[in-house]
């Protein structure tokens, strides 16, 4: 083997021992933990550069399934001014949200997880393993008081060196269970406990699309809801086999849901099969005639709406022949930003009732122009279907649910002053961005302008430059001293 390594780079053989390999490799690991938690360190320190100047203006995070936002550490640690989180994100090339994340963690360690952080910054816990620890204590529902993070850093920071992720993970859980039975009221039951945190739920991880077009959905239930929805879909899964499909159970069990979330799909599975009660067919009454005011379960009812309505957004590449036109095997699919089979679309799209609307194709290069402020459907269309997602550098949030944006800000009084407008809607004036870097092009010293149809330079308030396309972002001269930080 190590004859090869020295065949394949030329390097010599006292250069590629195994000992001097191994020495190599866990050096390199050292200087990547130390630079991790320098990392950390920074981040802490430009928070504290960049205090808000209300609570109204400090960084938060939307909570999901909940209708409230929560500061991005938790009770004790500083709160951050949040438009300052895009200036580190964007040198460190990543989203706002990440760079909230690093932030947030780092101040979480430092503030209210001190032993873990004095770990991380003497080499014994990897800067990794703490945010793990941290994200977890931020993010705790109910949230963890200042004490409990004490004590879930005193049960933890000893030991989390010398466990595996996994166990950590475990030990975290188990430590903030046991500070709540500590603390509940001897006089209730014990496990009165665990009772303080609801774990019930249901997300839809729509983060992760995989490329057949499937995404995570989980909940967690009531017993006596996840007793009934088992026997739902196990009883809808059967009947699906009794009608000749010859998908797995598993398959079966997942298009149950679905067809749990569309009534009149599921109806339409047993068009031919309508289930029997007490030997007769439903609604049907003993001497064979129908029962008022019912209808035979799978009845075919061309009057009724489409039982699925799909929006999607997909991309193919195609080609024409002169008779017909053909689409390549594979695509992209807004939702997701991912990989699409045409075959996926095509079953989305067939079925019982599905109506099938196909919008005209829209010309991303062409100029349009609207009069006025109000940017029309098609201009919207457009701008949406080029820009793909918001446009500030790394973000990765849909277009479709963004703002669109008038780069050069339009003038409402120029019309009636006589003057030519300086920011009119028109394709090259319009961008994507969402609600938040929106905020962020409005309320700061943030600017961009359009260099090409969906490309876009930016110039962040301490001078770096940043180019966004299509493809991704990249930074502008990333070795050359950067521009004197804009004037408030």
């Amino acid at each position: 083997m190590i004859e090869t390594l020295e065949r394949n780079t030329g390097r010599a053989a006292d250069d590629l021992s195994a000992s001097s390999l191994l020495a190599s490799i866990r050096s390199a690991r050292n200087e990547e933990n130390q630079a991790a938690a320098r990392q950390l360190d920074l981040a802490a320190r430009w928070a504290d550069l960049h205090p808000p100047e209300s609570i109204h203006s400090a960084a938060t995070f939307t909570t999901p399934g909940c209708e409230h936002e929560e500061p991005i550490a938790g009770q004790g640690a500083p709160l951050v001014a949040e438009f300052c989180i895009a200036e580190l994100g964007g040198v460190l090339g990543m989203s706002s949200t990440s760079a909230k994340k690093l932030i947030g963690q780092a101040l979480e360690l430092r503030h209210r997880l001190p032993r873990l952080w004095a770990q991380v910054h003497a080499g014994v816990v990897p800067a990794w393993k703490a945010r793990t620890v941290a994200e977890t204590t931020i993010h705790t529902v109910p949230a963890l008081t200042v004490e409990a993070a004490g004590f879930v850093d005193a049960q933890v920071a000893a030991v989390a060196g010398r466990i595996g992720p996994a166990q950590l993970d475990r030990l975290v859980a188990d430590t903030i269970k046991r500070y709540v039975l500590a603390v509940a009221d001897p006089a209730s039951d014990p496990e009165d406990g665990y009772l303080a945190v609801d774990p019930r739920h249901a997300t839809l991880r729509d983060e992760d699309v995989h490329f057949a077009g499937t995404m995570r959905f989980e909940a967690e239930l009531d017993i006596a809801d996840a007793l009934d929805l088992n026997h739902a879909v196990a009883r809808d899964a059967e009947t699906q086999k009794s009608l000749g499909s010859t998908e797995s159970l598993d398959v079966r069990r997942s298009k149950a849901l679905g067809n749990l979330a569309r009534t009149q799909t599921a109806l339409d599975l047993t068009t031919d099969a309508a289930p029997q009660i007490g030997g007769r067919a439903a609604g049907e009454d003993p001497q064979g005639g129908r029962v008022a005011g019912e209808e035979r379960a799978g009845v075919s009812r061309p009057d009724l709406t489409a039982a699925r309505q799909v929006v999607i957004h997909a991309h193919f590449q195609a080609t024409t022949n002169g008779v017909q036109t053909v689409f390549g095997p594979t695509g992209r699919i807004e939702e997701g930003q991912r990989l699409v089979l045409l075959g996926q679309v095509k079953a989305w799209c067939t079925g019982t009732h599905t109506k099938v609307t196909i919008k005209p194709v829209i010309d991303l290069n062409a100029e349009l122009t609207a009069p006025g402020y109000e940017i029309p459907a098609r201009i919207r269309e457009q701008v949406a279907l080029r820009d793909r997602t918001c446009v500030f550098p790394w973000c990765t949030r849909p277009a479709r649910q963004a703002d669109v944006d008038h780069i050069v800000e339009y003038d409402h009084q120029a019309e009636a002053e006589g003057r030519p407008q300086p920011g009119p809607t028109t394709s090259s004036n319009l961008a994507c961005l969402c609600r938040f870097h929106h905020r962020l092009k409005t309320h700061s010293a943030w600017t961009y302008r359009m260099v090409a149809p969906g490309v876009v330079e930016w110039t962040s308030p301490h001078g770096h430059r940043y180019l966004r396309d299509r493809t991704g972002t990249s930074p502008i001269n990333p070795d050359e001293p950067p521009d004197p930080p804009a004037r408030p």
